[in-house]
């Protein structure tokens, strides 16, 4: 099954260890907009796809598409995730 783009923004935002207010800070989206799109009341429209994307561009692959490709610096959150673990023992 796989993730909707809300649930994927929201996996961006806590692997990146930001609350909501921090992620608003960090994209320039509206923090009500952040909710309402990780909760999945509402899809986002591209110009928040843009903002996510452009604040954190390693991720824009596997945000559009679901696909990774590490060799090209496009990751998912459970990489980076399991990176920073392998790092810390």
């Amino acid at each position: 099954m796989s993730m909707g783009i809300g649930a994927k923004i929201r996996a961006i935002r806590e692997c990146e260890g930001l609350s909501r207010p921090k992620f608003s800070d960090a994209t320039g989206i509206n923090k009500e907009t952040i909710v309402t799109t990780e909760v999945g009341r509402n899809e986002p429209k591209a110009g928040v796809l843009e903002k996510v994307c452009a604040a954190f561009p390693q991720y824009t692959l596997w945000l559009m598409t679901g696909q990774i490709n590490p060799e090209g610096g496009q990751i998912s959150p459970d990489i980076k995730l399991q990176a920073d673990q392998l790092k810390t023992g």
